[in-house]
């Protein structure tokens, strides 16, 4: 039987190749027979090839048909407590959405799995909301009751704890390979944050942001959270930590803020002890995050000298050193790269080296013309920082436009490699987009929409894949709460789970 599956299953790709290319050559076909496809316009070329991506996706996403348009607008107060998940979410056919939990702490943003990608029982979320003062007291009644910052949530029953309070604007978060957890502050002074043991850890507070003081709810100083300040202080969102402790960094700034200032810069940390080993530390002492320094990337149009600035966007580069503590202005006073307001990024776990791949997203502004743009980066040399040495290649991988626009998360699809890109926008869609495959060019080969949130007040943020690539989880944020019950004194969002991915045939072993 598992051989004449495979059989079948053969003979379905060669089908929908097939058809793939037949709908191709209808464009040469003539203007009536060209017609009949839904979606064509007269001989374009560009819309044939669109049609026929979508309606092959499961063949290459894994989806069944994809949305052809986003959710419609909403006014008012859309979300209440009687709604079903499927009311947060329009998906693609196949799909199917569900409540992890309906109460996660207002503004919950990005998160990393834990204590595996394989096996998690637990999401931990950062919370993207300002610090404020809750106005009572924890229940040890020593330490103020401040916004959470760090949250846990059950997998098995949606319950959740607060792990960090009173950041400012907590948003990028990844588990390391030395099992702690790194939550990061996107605000123009942001902190970065080692948890160990994040199970074990409730509500302990940042008493002092500028002196990095943490404090557990009995008033004594932490043992389990600790500020690293051999990180950039940046605004940071997107992280990539190699299991050396290599962190790859974008500082979330839009260019001209400050007047004249080149946009955000990308950042390498490189740790003075760089691990070994693959074993979990036993104290914050341990982390490779200690010490270490700080690069930014400077990205050339020459071959043989960094010559760098307008224009050089894309290209070969090299990592020139910054100060941790003024990273952002040291960055713009060596010429560093400039970008529009980099977000999300993740390391490609499914590329085969040398090095590291990350990609990143910059998510523009719609308003103003500029769409958005997916930029990845190969880097041959982690541990390495020359100016000198151009280690880094940077490329487009996609570019936005007026349906596809202001990526801000992104993220891998385990066993396909298929890059997710998130929007920024209300009523935001998730767009699926193939790799590079071997045609001439070095960018997408193509992108179909998945997934739009329903409700205008809100966003999709933190999406993720499980490790089987068939199961994502994602943030309905900052949605209008108007006739919602608070939790922890603090107003909600939905954590949504999808469930319905596919694997095509041609990655399954």
């Amino acid at each position: 039987m598992i051989k004449i599956k495979r059989k079948i299953s053969k003979w379905s790709l060669l089908a929908a190749k097939a058809g793939l290319a037949a709908s191709i050559l209808m464009g040469s076909a003539g203007l009536s027979q060209a017609d009949e496809f839904e979606g064509f316009s007269g001989l374009d070329f560009g819309s044939i090839v669109q049609g026929g991506l979508e309606r092959s996706s499961r063949i290459w996403f894994g989806v069944d048909r994809p949305l052809k348009e986003s959710a419609p607008p909403t006014t008012g107060a859309y979300r209440s407590a009687t709604q079903p998940a499927s009311a947060q979410v329009l998906l693609a056919d196949g799909l199917k959405a569900e409540y992890v939990t309906r109460s996660a702490a207002n503004n919950a943003d990005m998160f990393a799995f834990w204590p595996s990608d394989e096996s998690p029982t637990h999401l931990i979320f950062c919370i993207e909301g300002g610090r404020q003062d809750l106005g009572t007291f924890l229940p040890g009644g020593l330490i103020k009751k401040f916004n959470p910052g760090v949250q846990r949530i059950k997998l098995s029953d949606g319950s959740v704890e607060t792990i960090l309070r009173g950041t400012t604007s907590c948003d990028g978060i990844r588990r390391t390979a030395w099992q702690t957890i790194l939550a990061t502050e996107e605000t123009s002074d942001g902190g970065a944050y080692e948890i160990i043991n994040p199970l074990n850890v409730t509500n302990h507070t940042i008493t002092d942001r500028t002196l990095g003081a943490v404090m557990d709810e009995n008033g004594m100083p932490s043992t389990s959270i600790t500020k690293r300040t051999a990180l950039p202080k940046i605004a940071f969102e997107g992280l990539g930590i190699t299991p050396e402790g290599v962190v790859y960094s974008g500082d979330e700034l839009r260019p001209g803020t400050p007047i004249n200032a080149d946009g955000g810069a990308m950042f390498k940390f490189i740790p003075a002890n760089p691990r070994t080993t693959s074993d979990p530390i036993g104290n914050l002492s341990e982390s490779p995050l200690a010490a270490g320094n700080v690069y930014a990337l400077q990205v050339s149009c020459q071959t043989t000298s960094q010559q760098f600035g307008q224009g050089c966007e894309i290209g070969n580069g090299a990592w020139i050193g910054v100060s941790a503590a003024n990273a952002r202005t040291d960055a713009n006073a060596a010429g560093a790269t400039g970008y529009y307001r980099p977000e999300d990024l993740e390391l490609d776990n499914m590329f085969a080296g040398p090095g590291a791949r990350f990609c990143w997203t910059d998510t523009g502004l719609a308003d103003g013309g500029n769409y958005g743009e997916v930029l990845c980066a190969v880097d041959s040399a982690p541990l390495v920082a020359n100016a000198a040495q151009r280690t880094v290649i940077v490329n487009r991988f996609v570019e936005g436009d007026s349906d596809f626009n202001q990526p801000d998360n992104f993220a891998f699809q385990p066993k396909t490699g298929n890059h997710y890109v998130i929007e920024d926008n209300p009523n935001g869609d998730i767009f699926a987009c193939l790799p590079d495959g071997k045609d001439r060019d070095i960018k997408t080969d193509g992108c179909v929409k998945i997934l739009s949130v329903k409700d205008s007040s809100a966003e999709p943020t933190g999406f993720k894949f499980s490790a089987d690539g068939r199961t994502a989880y994602l943030s309905i944020q900052h949605s209008d709460d108007t006739t919602m019950s608070k939790a922890d004194d603090y107003a909600t969002d939905d954590i949504i789970k999808i469930t319905g991915f596919k694997i095509p045939f041609r990655f399954q072993q």
